[in-house]
């Protein structure tokens, strides 16, 4: 029998499930636990979203999506459906930290059963069964080899290739990135058969802009982009004061550090964000160079190879110069 089908059996023998997913959530969370959600839902079981905070708006298009209980708005609610569940899936995260300390600990208080679908390296959470495949591009992917390696394929349809989709899309940079694999597009090919309508996918992910993002990434390019190390490395930071003069949302940073990673010669690109409670670091890079490793060593976060995050405790200004320090470290 294999893990695919292990999984759905794991799901028919459940009574109350609960989806969950990490902090900040992106396109590959969102679509993997929609995607599942909608699956689940077709088998006739009960089964709830549950995520720690709330996504960016371009999200909102999708079905379904008020239907995620966000642990920020609505403790109680979370904690008793995690409470409550026999099957708990951990989707697009390799450690209970990666929901934020409170929700952390209502799952290391769950008693049932936990299954782990990733793509991010070393997984330690504590599983009956644990899917973790670095070398996909998305979560959105094994969600999709799950349900057509095993006996339920008939069930896929476009409601839940259409959030499967979208994660693929986002998390492979729209296929360009080098964990994009054969299968990538073979399943990209098999869900526009079932009626993905890719254009609308896109569309309504990415030509969303509102006019304060498009001057806050103008800003951000224009006056706060650095080119140090050998012009090798770019650097965008953007304090409080700065994200709120132009009526910053959440989301509205997304994409900036791709955009400072497009320029020629640049093979290393971080964006640095001061946020309420403390600095978000987010890392991109091609070639031969690895992001997650600064990233896990010295941001308290970590990723992908080409892509990761991590977080400061001291001031924007200590944060950058710690992080200018470090650079030549690890990509020089």
């Amino acid at each position: 029998m294999s893990i695919y089908q292990d999984i759905i059996n794991a799901i028919d023998n459940a009574t109350n499930i609960v989806i969950t997913s990490h902090k900040s959530p992106d396109g590959d969370s969102i679509g993997s636990s929609l995607g599942l959600y909608q699956f689940i839902q077709k088998m006739n079981k009960n089964v709830s979203i549950c995520h720690p905070d709330k996504a960016p708006s371009f999200f909102n298009w999708l079905d379904n999506f008020n239907a995620i209980h966000l642990y920020e708005s609505a403790p109680n609610k979370v904690s008793e459906l995690i409470t409550n569940a026999d099957l708990l899936f951990c989707l697009d995260y390799n450690h209970l930290s990666r929901v934020g300390d409170e929700m952390q600990v209502v799952l290391e208080q769950f008693n049932g059963k936990k299954i782990v679908i990733d793509h991010h390296i070393t997984p330690s959470i504590d599983a009956i069964i644990t899917l973790s495949d670095t070398s996909v591009c998305s979560t959105c992917q094994l969600i999709y080899d799950i349900i057509d390696y095993s006996d339920k394929k008939q069930l896929l349809d476009v409601q839940i290739a259409t959030p499967l989709y979208l994660g693929i899309v986002t998390d492979s940079g729209s296929f360009r990135f080098p964990s994009v694999q054969p299968r990538t597009h073979e399943i990209a090919s098999e869900m526009l058969k079932l009626g993905v309508e890719h254009y609308k996918v896109h569309e309504n992910t990415f030509d969303t802009n509102s006019i304060s993002k498009m001057k806050l990434n103008g800003y951000a390019i224009s006056e706060k982009l650095e080119i140090v190390h050998q012009n090798k490395i770019a650097i965008v930071s953007l304090s409080l004061e700065e994200l709120e003069r132009f009526n910053y949302q959440k989301g509205d940073t997304e994409g900036l550090v791709n955009t400072a990673l497009s320029i020629s010669g640049i093979q290393v690109a971080v964006l640095v964000t001061e946020q309420q409670e403390q600095i978000r670091l987010s890392f991109r890079s091609k070639g031969e160079y690895a992001v997650n490793i600064i990233a896990n060593e010295q941001f308290n976060g970590g990723g992908h190879k080409y892509a990761a995050g991590g977080s400061s405790n001291i001031s924007l200004k200590d944060t950058l110069d710690k992080l200018k320090s470090l650079l030549p470290n690890y990509f020089l």
